[in-house]
C-alpha cells in the first residue's frame, strides 16, 4: 500500500520538538517533504486539519502484543514488540517473521531476547538477530541476575549499537511479590516487595552501561530512588535513559484498595509520593520515553484474587489522552509530549521517524487535544479490556492516521 498522490495538510497546528506553531505538511513518496507554511501543488490530495494539531505518529516502545485496531486509534504507527512471546522472541527466524508483519499500516520494529528462552543464563544469537531486523535488545518481564551474563549482553550491543531495553526490578527482593512494600500493601495483606528493588536494579544496569559503553534504557522508572540514579548517571554522561507508562504518574497504590486485578500491573503500583516523583522527573528531562506497555490480558488472566492475576494493561488506546493530562497541567509543553511518544523512542531505535521533518516517513496523526470522552473498557479496541482508566473521563483524540502518507484506521 504505497502513497498514490501527495497529500498536502493545511490549516493546523504543527507540532515539533521546539513548540507547536501555525501551518501544514506535505507528504510525497510515503515521506514528509514540507513542513511549515505549505501549500498544494498540481494534483495533490487537500486536507483541512482545521486547527487541529498535526502530530508525528507515536512510537510505541516496548509492547507486548501486536494490536492493530488499538493502536491505530492511539495514533501509534510503530511499535516495538518485546520479546516475551510464545515462542520468545530469541532466534533470527522469529524476529525476521516480526520484523515484516503489520505492514503496510502498521510496522512492528522486535526487541530481541538478550538471552535464550529469556532464562537468563546463556546469550541468544544477537548479531544475527540484528541482521534479521532486531532493533533492541530486551531482557523481557523478568530482570537478568547475573550480573557477569548482563555485562556480556551490553559488550554485545555496544560492540553491535543496539540499546538495550531492561526490566528493573531485583528479583531476589521481589519474588512473588504483587504490591509495593507499604500502608497499602499491608492493610489489604498483599505479598509486598520494597521500592527499592527497582532502585538496585537500576544502579547494577547503569554502572555495567558505564563499564561497558552500551546504550540502557531502563523501560519503566517508578520510583524516587531510581529517578535520583538516572539523573546522577545522566549527569556523568552514561548513556542511560528512561520510560514509564501512564499508570506510574497517573495512578498510586491507592488504586489498589479494592482489589481490581486491572491495577495489577509490573512493576506494581507505587506510593504517591513516588508517583509525584516521577512527574516531576517528566517536567525535568530525567524521563526520556512515555510507552503504553500494552499488555492485553483476559478474563482468564485477571479475573482471579489480586494475587494470583497476572500483570498487564492494555495501554494503547490511553497512551495519548493520559499523556496530555501533563500538558493541560503544565508539567511538559506539547513539543515535549510528542518527544517522549515518538521522537525519542524512534532515536532510541534508529528509525527515521518520529518528527515532522523533511525526508522523515510520512506518519501522521491530526489530534484534537480537546476533544472529551470517557475511557469505557466495554467499547474498547483492544483485544482485551484491561485498562486501569476504566470509566475515567479524559481529552484529545485522534481524528486520522497517515502511515506512510496513506490514511488508515
Amino acid at each position: 500500500m504505497k502513497q498514490q498522490q501527495p497529500l498536502t495538510i493545511t490549516n493546523g497546528l504543527v507540532v515539533t520538538p521546539q513548540g507547536v506553531r501555525a501551518g501544514g505538511v506535505r507528504l510525497a513518496n510515503g515521506l514528509i517533504d514540507a513542513v511549515g507554511d505549505v501549500s498544494a501543488q498540481s494534483g495533490d490530495t487537500t486536507l483541512d486539519a482545521k486547527g487541529q494539531l498535526i502530530a508525528p505518529g507515536l512510537v510505541d516502545l516496548g509492547v507486548f502484543a501486536v494490536d492493530k485496531p488499538a493502536f491505530h486509534f492511539g495514533g501509534i504507527t510503530r511499535a516495538a514488540l518485546m520479546p516475551d512471546q510464545s515462542p520468545p522472541l530469541d532466534l533470527p527466524s522469529r524476529v525476521n517473521y516480526i520484523a515484516k508483519s503489520g505492514k503496510p499500516d502498521l510496522w512492528v520494529h522486535p526487541l530481541a531476547a538478550a538471552t535464550k528462552t529469556l532464562a537468563g543464563s546463556e546469550l541468544a544469537e544477537i548479531g544475527l538477530m540484528k541482521e534479521a531486523g532486531a532493533r533492541g535488545i530486551a531482557t523481557g518481564r523478568g530482570w537478568v541476575a547475573d550480573s557477569g551474563v548482563m555485562l556480556r549482553i551490553m559488550q554485545y550491543a555496544a560492540m553491535l549499537d543496539l540499546v538495550v531495553v531492561t526490566h528493573a526490578e531485583d528479583g531476589g527482593l521481589t519474588g512473588e511479590a504483587v504490591a509495593t512494600a507499604g500502608e497499602m500493601a499491608t492493610r489489604l495483606g498483599l505479598p509486598s516487595a520494597p521500592a527499592e528493588a527497582e532502585a538496585l536494579a537500576v544502579a547494577r544496569d547503569i554502572a555495567l552501561a558505564e563499564m561497558s559503553g552500551a546504550r540502557l534504557h531502563i523501560r519503566q522508572v517508578t520510583t524516587a530512588g531510581s529517578i535520583r540514579l538516572v539523573r546522577d548517571a545522566k549527569a556523568r554522561g552514561v548513556n542511560v535513559t528512561a520510560g514509564v507508562t501512564p499508570a506510574h504518574f497517573m495512578l498510586s497504590d491507592l488504586a489498589t484498595a479494592e482489589f481490581t486485578t486491572f491495577m495489577r500491573l509490573s512493576p506494581p503500583l507505587r506510593s504517591e509520593s513516588d508517583r509525584q516523583a516521577v512527574i516531576a522527573a517528566m517536567g525535568e528531562g530525567v524521563i526520556d520515553v512515555i510507552s503504553s506497555g500494552h499488555d492485553p490480558r483476559g478474563p482468564e488472566d485477571k479475573r482471579l484474587p489480586f494475587a494470583d492475576a497476572e500483570p498487564g494493561m492494555a495501554g494503547a488506546e490511553t497512551l495519548l489522552a493520559m499523556t496530555l493530562t501533563l500538558v493541560r497541567d503544565q508539567v511538559i509543553e506539547m513539543g515535549r509530549a510528542f518527544e517522549l511518544l515518538a521522537g525519542n523512542p524512534a532515536k532510541l531505535l534508529g528509525l527515521e521517524a518520529g518528527a515532522l521533518a523533511e525526508g522523515s516517513e510520512a506518519d501522521i496523526a491530526l489530534v484534537d487535544p480537546e476533544k472529551p470522552w470517557v475511557v469505557d473498557r466495554r467499547k474498547m479496541a483492544a483485544t482485551a479490556d484491561n485498562t486501569p482508566f476504566d470509566g475515567q473521563p479524559t481529552q484529545g483524540r485522534v481524528t486520522a492516521l497517515f502511515k506512510g502518507g496513506v490514511g488508515v484506521g
